[in-house]
């Protein structure tokens, strides 16, 4: 099914700015989120877009939502959290794990030179891509596959964001992160993980550990309970 991004009347997208100012006001500016260039982009990223249209109001509220195929959109404060632990620079290859309805990509897309981003469900990779295109996204490729692989034919990647939680980053990804890479995952068990950025220096990565989250788990062979 063709998804069509319809935008609204002049008075509806007003509206929705609106409702994004109010987003970063209130929800990240206020937790620290500081990097001029990941508020922009909050701002700028139509969220109500990438959710069912029955959960639009709820949009820009800060929490998470469903998008089907037991999937959620994160909230936009974690969303905007691990994009700003990323240090992304215009020149940076993004890759990304658990593209769900979007969203994400959509961010990354106004920060980044290209955004490369897997979806373990063929049906939310299907949609996101049709969705990304239909909002005239064009620096983002969407791939069905098992995220925990990573994208080996585009690495090595400058930056790694992982929307999904393992019990330990998969090796792939480490594999794939350039000299100096950062990666931004949710690790620990299925209920409960800590938001974890590694830094690749060599042959070792150093890792930081920032707050507590919980995300829907990876599938596949570096998954929760493989």
């Amino acid at each position: 099914m063709m998804i069509t991004a319809y935008m609204g009347t002049r008075d509806e997208e007003n509206n929705w700015q609106q409702l994004r100012r109010h987003m970063v006001a209130a929800q990240l500016l206020p937790r620290g989120i500081d990097d001029a260039r990941v508020l922009q982009a909050m701002r700028a990223v139509p969220r109500h877009l990438f959710v069912p249209p029955e959960l639009q109001a709820d949009a820009y509220e800060d929490m998470p939502l469903p998008i089907g195929s037991a999937q959620t959109i994160s909230q936009p404060y974690i969303v905007a959290r691990m994009t700003e632990l990323l240090h992304l620079t215009a020149e940076d290859s993004v890759l990304e794990i658990g593209t769900g309805s979007g969203y994400q990509a959509a961010v990354l897309a106004r920060l980044a030179q290209r955004v490369f981003t897997v979806e373990c469900i063929p049906a939310l990779a299907q949609a996101a891509t049709e969705r990304l295109r239909a909002l005239g996204v064009e620096n983002v490729e969407v791939t069905p596959g098992d995220g925990g692989a990573g994208m080996p034919r585009h690495a090595p990647f400058a930056t790694i964001l992982v929307s999904a939680a393992a019990p330990r980053v998969p090796p792939p990804l480490l594999h794939q992160l350039a000299e100096g890479g950062r990666l931004v995952a949710p690790v620990g068990s299925r209920q409960r993980q800590s938001l974890q950025r590694w830094v690749k220096k060599g042959r070792r990565c150093r890792c930081e550990k920032f707050t507590l989250v919980r995300f829907v788990p990876l599938t596949g062979k570096w998954g929760v309970g493989n």
